[in-house]
């Protein structure tokens, strides 16, 4: 690709821009029935406007509130680790302990900075307009040095970023057009060289905004960067370099809930249930205006010349004068019943509701499940989540943790590593990406309790030590309270199978089939297990 000017950027971002007006009005039509507090696409919001004028029924808004919510909860929630660093398959197993010591230690490091970041509060942002809209994009800053954490994330509104395909399928060129002070220009771009009748202007009127475009465009191994300045005031007059620069990772990170074949941007479960979310909202408009007729009614009079119908006020008390034999005012019947509305708006909301997972991730109505319950709900959310979790993966969670890594790498506050998936592997850790792995402990549980029925000598295939190691990585149980190979061969009798007094193996087979039906409390047993031989 040729080296990048200014003009070619504005260029390339006023076509990005058209390529993506197809999408405004869809994109506008669903934040305006299912996010009303996003800006639009066709008029300057105001900070503090009403935009929920125009809405009756808040089963959307709810239900994109609470996917939104589940979605920060079961990907990257903010109280527990949602990621690991462990080795890959082409270690030297001799080395395996050590590498994934150190790998802890900066899977560590990385979720402290995480966590004392802005990530949570941005991220939740964008999960609303992803739900919404089908896409978001989060820009990923390094923070000045001195902050409480190396990260600075900021959910970018739609209105304000293009995005494209680049030649790895992802969306990698970004263009974003966002509107500064001139004295926030200056703070972010101190070595631009801003023109004289730029900061005449600016000393005059401090709270007028410039127009800035920022382009990441895909480049090989790298991404090219650059800050323009559409100065002229008006479209006249020709662009100003702000900076220019190169990335190995970019710093802007689109992703989609999915997406059609020869489309760039994604599309949304709104978009999917746009038809019930706009009839439950006419049914209820019309609900309401048939309430208010029920309340105040209509009425009828005949023009006698005595009746005034501007003069009177149906309030208690009141006297209404008519001629004699004149039938004076009387009540006009509504032509029709909307008892009806009742039963197709429960219908509408039910398949909203569906529609956006509210009645699969929403709270249950039985608070006393069981442990298999339990499970059977979150393998359910799993198959449900699947395509959408593996997009997201791919998208979303692993350019965030690489970027991450390459950010504090650099700092020198971790060791340099490559997560390639030979000798460093990206483990994920949030819920909905254990389940997979639980499903798997289940089954060597199950295993082994059918190998208790079979005898001693059938129990003998199991190595003991691999297996506690697997359902320890499985069930999430940290490695650093676990004995490393070193520390198993100098207490060689410690790592033997062997069975406490009274108990024979089917009992431990029945002890499996327990801890397979309730892995919480295999979990907490591999955590006491695990400081008792650390002591």
């Amino acid at each position: 690709m040729s080296e990048l000017t200014p003009n070619m950027v504005l260029e390339r971002y006023q076509k990005a821009k058209e390529r993506r007006g197809v999408w405004e009005s869809h994109w506008q039509e669903c934040y305006d029935f299912a996010l009303p507090q996003r800006s639009g696409f066709f008029s300057h919001a105001v900070a503090g406007e009403k935009r929920s004028d125009k809405l009756f029924d808040g089963t959307a808004p709810d239900a994109v509130d609470q996917l939104a919510a589940s979605m920060l909860a079961h990907l990257t929630p903010p109280w527990a680790s949602w990621f690991g660093l462990t080795a890959g398959p082409e270690v030297d197993p001799e080395q395996l302990d050590e590498v994934n010591q150190t790998l802890e230690k900066t899977s560590k490091v990385l979720q402290t900075h995480f966590e004392r970041s802005n990530f949570s509060i941005e991220m939740h942002q964008c999960f609303l307009d992803l739900v919404t809209v089908g896409s978001a994009c989060l820009m990923f800053e390094e923070a000045p040095a001195g902050e409480a954490s190396a990260f600075r994330f900021t959910a970018v509104p739609l209105s304000q970023v293009m995005m494209e395909e680049g030649i790895s399928g992802l969306l990698s060129d970004t263009f974003r057009r966002n509107e500064m002070t001139f004295a926030h220009l200056q703070a972010r771009f101190p070595e631009g060289n801003f023109p004289a009748d730029m900061v005449a202007r600016s000393e005059k009127d401090k709270d007028h905004r410039y127009a800035v475009v920022e382009a990441v465009i895909e480049n090989g191994p790298r991404f090219d960067y650059m800050a323009v300045l559409e100065h002229g005031y008006g479209g006249v007059g020709e662009p100003v370099l702000l900076r220019k620069g190169v990335f190995s990772h970019s710093p802007f990170i689109g992703f989609r809930w999915l997406k059609a074949p020869g489309e760039s941007y994604g599309r949304s479960p709104v978009m999917k249930a746009l038809p019930d979310i706009k009839t439950a909202n006419k049914v209820v408009e019309l609900a309401l205006k048939n309430a208010s007729i029920a309340v105040t009614g209509i009425w009828q009079a005949d023009d006698d010349g005595v009746l005034n119908p501007a003069t009177i006020k149906l309030v208690p008390g009141t006297i209404i004068p008519k001629a004699v034999g004149s039938a004076g005012l009387t009540p006009l019947q509504s032509p029709g019943s909307f008892d009806l509305s009742q039963v197709v708006l429960e219908e509408l909301r039910k398949r909203i509701r569906h529609a956006l997972l509210a009645d699969k991730l929403g709270s249950t109505e039985n608070k006393q499940m069981t442990a298999t319950e339990v499970l059977e709900r979150s393998a359910e959310m799993a198959r449900i989540l699947g395509a959408t979790y593996g997009r997201l993966q791919a998208e979303l969670l692993t350019p965030l943790v690489v970027r991450a890594l390459a950010i504090l790498v650099r700092r020198g506050e971790v060791e340099a590593v490559r997560v390639d998936g030979r000798y460093v592997d990206l483990q994920y850790k949030s819920p909905l990406a254990r389940q997979q792995t639980r499903k798997e402990a289940q089954d060597i549980l199950a295993w082994i309790q059918s190998l208790s029925a079979l005898g001693p000598q059938a129990m003998g295939l199991i190595d003991p030590i691999k297996t506690a190691r697997f359902l320890a990585k499985a069930y999430g149980v940290p490695a650093d309270i676990l004995k490393t190979q070193e520390e198993l061969e100098q207490a060689p009798s410690q790592g033997a199978m062997t069975l406490p007094e009274g108990m024979d193996m089917g009992q431990v087979g029945e002890m499996a089939k327990n801890l397979m039906q309730n892995p919480e409390q295999l979990q907490e047993m591999m955590k006491e297990v695990g400081h008792a031989t650390a002591s």
